[in-house]
């Protein structure tokens, strides 16, 4: 009797053990085939041939390409002449940079695009429009390429646009006539991003980018500048800036019925979040700093601190500023970023601070003119 209770319970083990077994491998086959069937078009902007300071980001075409490789999507890509297309200078030996160049399939892909004049729409699930300075100068021209993203986003596919990207979608109008961005959440590189770190090619642009979104109808959004913010209105999805790739293309990757899988957040993206939770108050970020600095990438703090000192509207954002500043001052030891932390202490009533920071760059360079002037104000 008892060999024979123990074989039945060693046989309902196996089936349940097998049944378990196929189960899973179903599941697994369902994810697979649900993201091998998906095919993502990928567009970057070709001006960049002729004016290669205004080339379309390497960085961006990096971040979202790694995450639709990590789900499993297929990615083509596509610019307005097709063929070779040229970056603006980025930095290589980036993580993220750096895997995209290895992977010799996405970079002979890169190396002769697709023309949009010669894609089907209906081959694609989603489309992902790459930003960079060259976005807003060949991508709202091309016919073709205004045709695409309509017919993708009217078969039900989704539209994806970062940074400069969303310039390809101002003039696109769908079958009823209406522009595809009017009543719906979008957001692009804004006007104070574009005066703090674009003001060289504002004469040269047709158009704001923020300006023209607005006036098809869109329900623009933004977050501070440079840090990371996706709007997401159904199938559209659009990210403000750089650091906002990832969230764009995850974003892309769970409209398309998937879950998208976790993957390496890169350091100056968690750099960024870091500032955003400082400016939302959060002031335990500076003790975070302190303690892992080796974590963070401190001169990109300082930086921002640099920038948002410019356009500061209240003490709060100038104490802000200057927190970031001070964070990262001996790390980025320049007298430009001294001066700045000089100025905010000096708006913040602390003149003695700002005599002492003044003192000390005077210290390292004694014949530094503007420190000289400024310390005479005080």
């Amino acid at each position: 009797m008892i060999n024979i209770k123990q074989q039945v319970n060693s046989l309902i083990t196996f089936k349940l053990s097998t049944l378990i077994l196929i189960t899973l491998m179903l599941i697994t086959l369902q994810v697979s085939a649900a993201s091998v069937s998906k095919k993502i078009l990928m567009v970057v902007s070709g001006y960049g041939q002729e004016e290669k300071s205004a080339g379309y980001e390497f960085d961006e075409f990096s971040k979202a390409y790694l995450v639709f490789k990590a789900n499993g999507i297929s990615v083509d890509i596509a610019s307005p002449k097709g063929g070779k297309v040229t970056a603006s200078k980025y930095d290589a030996t980036a993580a993220y940079n750096a895997k995209t160049l290895a992977d010799k399939n996405i970079m002979d892909k890169l190396a002769q695009t697709l023309a949009t004049s010669d894609i089907d729409a209906s081959k694609y699930s989603g489309i992902f429009i790459v930003g960079g300075k060259g976005a807003m100068f060949d991508l709202p021209k091309d016919k073709a390429l205004k045709t695409l993203i309509a017919d993708i986003y009217q078969q039900q596919g989704t539209v994806a646009a970062v940074c400069h990207g969303p310039a390809a979608l101002v003039d696109v109008k769908l079958n009823d006539g209406s522009y595809l961005v009017a009543n719906k959440a979008i957001n692009g590189f804004t006007n104070t991003e574009e005066q703090l770190f674009g003001k060289k090619w504002l004469s040269k642009f047709d158009f704001m980018l923020e300006d023209k979104l607005i006036e098809r109808g869109g329900k623009f959004q933004s977050s501070d500048i440079m840090l990371s913010h996706v709007a997401i209105d159904d199938r559209l999805i659009t990210g403000q800036n750089p650091s906002s790739t990832v969230g764009v293309a995850n974003a892309l990757v769970s409209s398309l019925g998937i879950k998208p899988v976790l993957t390496e957040q890169y350091q100056d993206d968690k750099t960024l979040a870091l500032v955003a939770k400082l400016l939302a108050g959060d002031k335990s970020v500076l003790n975070t700093l302190s303690e892992n600095q080796q974590d963070y990438h401190l001169a990109l703090v300082g930086m921002y601190g640099f920038y948002y000192a410019k356009i500061a509207e209240n003490n709060l954002q100038i104490s802000n500023a200057l927190s970031l500043m001070i964070a990262a001052q001996a790390e980025i030891n320049n007298p430009m970023l001294d001066m700045k932390i000089a100025k905010a202490q000096q708006q913040l009533g602390n003149s003695e601070k700002a005599k002492t920071t003044l003192a000390q760059l005077l210290l390292a360079k004694p014949d530094y003119q503007p420190a000289k002037d400024m310390l005479k104000t005080l």
